[in-house]
């Protein structure tokens, strides 16, 4: 199995570095949906899977378990159908449906659960769903994107990508979720460059950096709690933004930039656009934004006018009501 996947790593990484355009500091565009099966994911399913047969906890007939309603889980499917693994993913309500369907095709079952956790959000229940999987799931392993070290190394290889870009970086934005993309980036980088600036981009609700928790609708960024990993992160500052906030990134990063991404990369796009505006420089940053996947799982809701709306009258009777 080994080789199997070392021969997949040629498809994994070297994603491409793009400049974007008509922005009022100079922002690049690493765009991580072109990884092996479409999102920067495949970076930590392949650690995760390939130190979990390195170390003897997968074999053959071993079950592979994994919390993701996104792109950990095709990340992990994919990987898994290669190597003829069993593969059952532990998924919620915000699933889009493309994903969903996706994951009926490749895993070897599929779990959806729907009962919300104290927070608000779906994630405490998938993992305790997980854990009394693997209790009861003889020679099963859990592929655990929130607390597996393996998670964030996955990302060790970007930095080396990162510092190839034509014109040295000074900030770098990252979105955070299972928090092994901003982990092993700003671990890795600030070892060659610690004069780089790590920018995490959350959304409201989510409680990563100890904000109060607040019902989400959007999938693919933040999170129902703080996933172990991230104390190994070297975070230099944070922006949150709305749900409606986040809707706006992605439509202007497709009208601006004709780049057609998910929710975490319209995040880091806003984010990163007004990040300067207040700030004094004599230098002009430049800066890196991770994009980590298309937005095609997103046509239903962000890309989805109606959708948009109904959100936007939601979260606002949800503020009347405070």
């Amino acid at each position: 199995m080994l080789q199997q996947l070392e021969n997949l790593s040629a498809f994994i990484g070297n994603t491409p570095l793009i400049s974007l355009r008509n922005t009022d500091t100079p922002l690049w565009a690493k765009l991580e949906y072109n990884n092996f099966s479409g999102s920067s994911k495949d970076r930590a399913g392949y650690s995760i899977i390939y130190n979990g047969i390195k170390a003897g906890h997968i074999n053959q007939d071993t079950t592979i378990i994994a919390s993701s309603s996104g792109n950990l889980a095709i990340a992990v499917a994919s990987i898994c159908k290669m190597l003829d693994l069993k593969f059952i993913p532990v998924i919620d309500p915000n699933i889009n449906a493309a994903y969903e369907n996706l994951l009926n095709l490749l895993a070897y079952k599929v779990v959806k659960i729907t009962e919300r956790d104290h927070t608000g959000g779906y994630l405490l229940t998938r993992i305790d769903t997980v854990n009394k999987m693997h209790a009861t799931i003889n020679n099963s392993f859990i592929a655990d994107q929130y607390g597996d070290p393996n998670n964030y190394k996955g990302y060790y290889g970007l930095t080396n990508e990162i510092l190839a870009c034509p014109k040295p970086i000074d900030y770098i934005f990252v979105a955070v979720s299972s928090s092994g993309a901003i982990t092993g980036i700003s671990k890795s980088i600030k070892e060659k460059r610690p004069d780089i600036k790590i920018v995490g981009v959350d959304v409201e609700g989510s409680v990563i950096f100890n904000a109060p928790p607040v019902k989400r609708y959007i999938s693919g960024i933040g999170a129902s709690q703080v996933p172990p990993i991230i104390k190994n992160a070297l975070i230099d500052d944070v922006v949150i933004l709305s749900q409606t906030d986040i809707i706006k990134g992605c439509l202007e990063l497709l009208n601006e930039q004709v780049i057609f991404a998910g929710a975490s990369s319209g995040a880091v796009y806003l984010a990163a656009k007004n990040y300067f505006k207040d700030i004094s420089y004599t230098t002009t940053p430049n800066s890196l934004l991770i994009f980590p996947d298309k937005g095609h799982s997103y046509l239903d809701t962000i890309y989805n006018k109606e959708w948009a709306t109904q959100l936007a009258n939601k979260l606002e009777s949800a503020s009347i009501a405070q």
